[in-house]
């Protein structure tokens, strides 16, 4: 029996695997976001501290991912990745511990988010470009529809357990929940078959072949536009972990449970919209979807900033979830399918960067603005400057577009 075409992927023995691993593994992720963030607020009840944690943990990916993007294309893809995991799951382990001994401090989460961002940053681009070497550039979509799923499935599961857990047993409880959770990714990298090995390459430097790279993105117009995109909407608009906290408790009056069930309404949003892009049988979505998905996230994020009601701030939560996994989605697919194959795992290092290379930037900026002038306004600045920035992307794109014909 045939399956519809976004399930295709997962025709492939191996990418199934992947994907059982990575539904556990992510649930445990987000919970260990959920009381992070939770944690954070507890030891300092400072944004801008919660800011910073973020901006830790995301700059090692800014400094190191091109690194990563290029070693990903000279070794076995499995073997790092199932390094880079066991380092997160001691990561994870370890931030347990200093919970529950009692002897946790703000230096302490602050050196283990960096800790966890070296890791991320070797295994983001190698994960990303491991994926069509398990299902074929046929079901390539399929399967980047159906990772966002597992993402977003476990973003709505995972804060809703994060607030369970934190508010009975504390959030230890959810720290070491997910570091056991990483077994199961590894147990399923152990069983595959498939190394992806590298692709034969020249001598070329690591410079030489990060110049490569780069050259190569900025003469391609859609990998050019695509990134410009991901770049200040990722700035502006996807500073999720650290608004959502920050308008839970000061806006609308929440505790940990209540945070978590607007993350979870963001992650429902967000698996709807993978569900979505699953059910296209397109090996690259349209630039068009692509801006608009982008433009309806900033001005979801912008909405937010009108709402007082804890009811009305889900549903607008779940429409910008939505519109921010298409746009994510269709983008990824994008620079895969256009990318050689020889030099995937850079395009992909460079796709991490001005994806999650940025959120640094923008969740310190996130963090200042909410200290010093309030979330609501944060929220109206994000999704109006991210909003400006695709409507002038869009329109240079489309110039671009009339000259060049």
């Amino acid at each position: 029996m045939a399956l519809p075409y976004g399930l295709r992927a997962l025709r492939h023995r191996d990418y199934r695997l992947f994907w059982v691993g990575q539904l556990v593994s992510r649930v445990g992720t987000w919970m260990q976001s959920v009381a992070q963030s939770w944690l954070v607020l507890e030891l300092t009840n400072s944004p801008l501290r919660l800011g910073l944690i973020s901006t830790l943990q995301f700059s090692p990916v800014l400094l190191f991912a091109f690194l990563g993007g290029v070693v990903s294309d000279r070794v076995r893809k499995r073997r790092l990745i199932i390094a880079t995991q066991v380092a997160m799951m001691f990561q994870a382990l370890a931030l347990a511990a200093l919970v529950w001994s009692g002897h946790v401090e703000y230096w302490h989460v602050a050196v283990l988010a960096a800790m966890y961002g070296v890791a991320n940053s070797l295994d983001m681009p190698a994960r990303q470009s491991y994926v069509v070497e398990l299902t074929g550039k046929d079901d390539l979509m399929s399967a980047i529809a159906l990772n966002s799923a597992v993402f977003n499935s476990a973003r709505v599961v995972g804060p809703a357990l994060a607030g369970i857990f934190i508010a009975r047993y504390g959030v230890a409880a959810a720290f070491l929940v997910n570091g056991v959770s990483f077994l199961a990714v590894l147990a399923a990298l152990y069983a595959m078959r498939i190394e992806g090995a590298p692709h034969p390459r020249g001598k070329a430097t690591i410079r030489e072949e990060i110049v490569q790279g780069v050259t190569y993105a900025t003469r391609t117009p859609h990998i050019t536009l695509v990134l410009g995109l991901l770049l200040f909407v990722s700035l502006f608009v996807i500073n999720f972990n650290v608004i959502v906290p920050l308008f839970a408790r000061d806006v609308l009056g929440q505790g940990a449970h209540g945070f978590g069930l607007l993350m979870a309404a963001l992650g429902i949003g967000a698996m709807f919209g993978a569900l979505g892009v699953a059910s296209l049988s397109l090996r690259r979505p349209s630039t068009t979807v692509v801006i608009i998905a982008a433009a309806a996230a900033s001005v979801g994020l912008l909405g937010l900033s009108f709402v007082r009601s804890f009811a009305l701030a889900a549903a607008v939560l779940m429409v910008t979830g939505f519109a921010q996994i298409v746009f994510t989605s269709s983008a990824n697919s994008t620079v895969q399918v256009t990318v050689p194959d020889g030099m995937r795992g850079r395009m992909m290092s460079l796709y991490v960067v001005v994806f999650v290379g940025v959120t640094p930037v923008g969740a310190f900026l996130m963090g200042a603005i909410s200290e010093k002038f309030g979330v609501a306004t944060a929220c109206a600045v994000g999704g109006s400057a991210g909003f400006v920035a695709v409507l002038a992307l869009a329109g240079i794109w489309r110039r671009s577009r009339r000259v060049s014909s």
